[in-house]
């Protein structure tokens, strides 16, 4: 027989360990972040209630000469300022809808929302865990 008429030897295949290997992300990053989105929602929660205290007080037309008036006002008056002139607050006798004082109330919740959602996209991510969101990101 002819040697050179035989068929070429593969070469052979490479030894692939098959079995399933769990991935583990570092707990020491993700235990800041939760701890970070806390801290945003509890300043957000602060100074939504502190907003709300001011919308209801105007509304229901406290005294401004008194102490928690005036403390209510001067803590939230940095707060609502730049929203003050975007509305006219609504008059009826002395109580007064403040429009801006909600409109501050959803611009900082947005703000603290947006906030949080950054935080949260930059933790790391598992391949289990993209294998189990991904689908269901891409039907938005």
């Amino acid at each position: 027989m002819d040697n050179s008429m035989q068929t070429p030897t593969k070469a052979p295949m490479p030894n692939v360990d098959s079995t399933l290997r769990e991935e583990r992300l570092p707990t020491h990053r993700i235990k800041p972040l939760y701890r970070t989105t806390q801290i945003v929602w509890y300043i957000v929660g602060l100074l939504e209630i502190l907003l709300a205290l001011r919308f209801f007080l105007k509304l229901f037309a406290a005294n401004s000469a008194a102490g928690f008036s005036k403390f209510i006002y001067g803590a939230t008056e940095i707060f609502a300022g730049p929203f003050l002139i975007v509305f006219q607050g609504s008059r009826v006798n002395s109580s007064v809808f403040e429009w801006s004082t909600l409109l501050a109330m959803a611009v900082y919740f947005l703000i603290g929302l947006l906030i949080v959602k950054a935080l949260v996209m930059s933790k790391p991510v598992s391949t289990k865990e993209a294998d189990q969101k991904l689908p269901g990101q891409e039907k938005l």
